[in-house]
C-alpha cells in the first residue's frame, strides 16, 4: 500500500520523498545525519527567501520521520549542537535594584537586538531565570529584543518566532483555507516570550514596548529573513495572566485554545488553556494571507 502524503515541519512529504530519503541513507552508509540533511536540502532546493539552506528544519523533519518509523537514520556521531549550547551557557551578572515611577522617567525607552554578544547573554539570562517558561535554544526564524531605559538599564525581553502551525481561533479570524495557510504561514510571527523584569514596576511600560516592537518588527524581519510579515499572534496562559497589556496595545482576542499540544495525536495530552491574541501589521493582511 502506497504511503500517504503528510505534512512534516511545514513541508508536504510524499511517498517519492520518502523513497529519496531512504535511498540516500542506504546508498551512503558512511554519511552522518548532517550530510544527509544538507544533501536533501540541495536536492529539494529547500532554502529560505534569502537563499540560506533550511538545514536545521530538514534535520528536525528527519527526526520526526524516524519517530514515526518511516525511516531509520544512522546513529549519532556526537551530542547535538543544541545540547552543547545548553551546557556552555553561563548566566550573566546583572543589577536588580528596583525601578519604579512613571514611563516618562525612563524615556526614551529603546529596543535593541539581542542576537549576539553581551546583549544576548543578558537577554538569555533574564528569560532563563525569570520567565515561567524559561528559555531553550530555538530552531528556525527568531528575533530577540532587549528593552533599555534612558540610562541603559534593562527593563524587559521579547522574543518573536515562527507562528503556530494551526490554531482554530486565529485561522477563523484570518479566514484562510488549509492550502492558503500552508503557503502563507511564514507571514505570521509569534510573540513567544515577553518578560518585564520582576524588579521593574512602571505603569503602561508593557503595552508601550509591545507597540514599539510591532512598529519595527516588519522591517527587522524583512531585513533578516527576506520575507514580509503581516500578522502577529501570541498565546496567553489564562491560569496566570489576563492579557491586559495586549489589550492595551490593541491586540485582538480571537478565542481560546482547546488545551492540547501539537503532539496530542491521540487527544490525551493536556495543556493549559490559552487565550489567543492577534495584531495586524498592515491594513491588507487578509489579502496577503489568503492570496497566492
Amino acid at each position: 500500500m502506497q504511503e500517504q502524503p503528510q505534512t512534516v515541519q511545514g513541508r508536504l512529504v510524499t511517498a517519492t520523498d520518502l523513497a529519496l530519503i531512504r535511498g540516500l541513507i542506504g546508498d551512503h552508509p558512511d554519511w552522518n545525519r548532517t550530510r544527509i540533511s544538507r544533501e536533501l536540502c540541495r536536492l529539494w532546493q529547500w532554502a529560505d527567501e534569502v537563499g540560506r539552506s533550511k538545514d536545521m528544519a530538514c534535520r528536525t523533519l528527519l527526526l520526526k520521520l524516524e519517530r514515526r518509523d518511516l525511516i531509520r537514520l544512522p546513529c549519532r556521531q556526537g551530542p547535538s549542537v543544541n545540547h552543547r549550547r545548553g551546557r556552555t551557557f553561563y548566566p550573566a551578572l546583572h543589577e536588580t535594584t528596583p525601578i519604579h515611577g512613571v514611563l516618562q522617567d525612563l524615556a526614551p525607552v529603546c529596543l535593541i537586538p539581542a542576537d549576539s554578544g553581551p546583549e544576548r547573554q543578558l537577554w538569555q539570562t533574564f528569560l532563563s531565570v525569570y520567565h515561567y517558561l524559561g528559555f531553550t535554544t530555538k530552531v528556525g526564524k527568531t528575533l530577540s529584543y532587549l528593552a533599555l531605559s534612558r540610562d541603559q538599564r534593562p527593563l524587559a525581553c521579547l522574543l518573536f518566532g515562527a507562528a503556530a502551525w494551526k490554531t482554530a481561533p486565529r485561522d477563523r479570524f484570518i479566514g484562510w483555507t488549509t492550502a492558503q495557510r500552508q503557503r502563507n504561514l511564514q507571514k505570521v510571527v509569534n510573540n513567544m516570550r515577553f518578560l518585564i523584569l520582576p524588579w521593574v514596576t512602571v505603569p503602561h511600560l508593557a503595552s508601550h514596548l509591545l507597540g514599539q516592537a510591532l512598529r519595527r518588527l516588519p522591517a527587522d524581519w524583512q531585513s533578516k529573513y527576506g520575507c514580509p510579515v503581516c500578522l502577529a499572534e501570541t498565546f496567553v496562559d489564562r491560569s496566570r495572566f489576563r492579557g491586559t497589556c495586549y489589550k492595551a496595545a490593541n491586540w485582538i482576542y480571537v478565542g481560546d485554545t482547546r488545551g492540547r499540544t501539537r503532539n496530542d495525536v491521540h487527544h490525551r495530552l493536556e495543556a493549559p488553556v490559552k487565550a489567543v491574541y492577534v495584531r495586524p501589521l498592515c491594513s491588507d493582511f487578509r489579502t496577503q494571507l489568503t492570496g497566492g
